[in-house]
């Protein structure tokens, strides 16, 4: 399904799923799309993998977790999520070298606290990750230490005009 992106989200230096100067990290851009999600475009490299050609399970859960607790800001852009509780569904592996999609939205949006869900879909639209999640709504000054302003910047990548996000909505998860 094609998902117009209206802008890239602010990204970190330091932070392991979208700082671009952490040389261990994954350097993801998040990207909001006018169906309200978070998109991330991804190719999983042989760094990220546990088992040989497969995407390290935490990383999944990682990139998830993010999306989700990063979703709350399409509507409240000063708003962060802190997770409370996150729950995974590994259903299929994730493929080193093979284009990856991470797809999150708010479910649930109760103020303080707000719920959410995400997926991690393959190129033939094969859900192969699934996760839910609560979260608690801050500020990023309440969040983070040091000078937040020095760490936190708006993405110098090219922002996409959309993004082509596999539909998985019919697909059976592979063996």
């Amino acid at each position: 399904m094609r998902r117009a992106v209206r802008k890239a989200q602010y990204v970190s230096r330091m932070c392991f799923c979208c700082g671009l100067e952490n040389p261990a990290g994954l350097h993801a851009q998040f990207l909001e799309t006018d169906t309200g999600e978070i998109v991330v475009a991804f190719t999983p490299q042989p760094p990220q993998q546990g088992y040989p050609g497969r995407l390290h399970g935490g990383l999944a859960s990682a990139l998830l977790d993010e999306a989700i607790g990063r979703a709350v800001s399409i509507a409240d852009p000063d708003a962060w999520g802190v997770t409370v509780e996150l729950a995974v569904r590994y259903r299929s592996p994730v493929p080193i070298g093979h284009p990856a999609f991470v797809v999150a939205r708010i479910d649930r949006d109760r103020g303080r606290i707000f719920e959410g869900s995400g997926e991690i879909r393959l190129e033939d639209g094969t859900v192969a990750v699934s996760a839910t999640g609560r979260y608690l709504r801050l500020p990023i000054a309440r969040i983070a230490q040091g000078d937040i302003h020095a760490e936190w910047l708006p993405d110098p990548r090219p922002v996409p005009d959309y993004v082509d996000v596999p539909d998985g909505a019919s697909r059976e998860p592979r063996a």
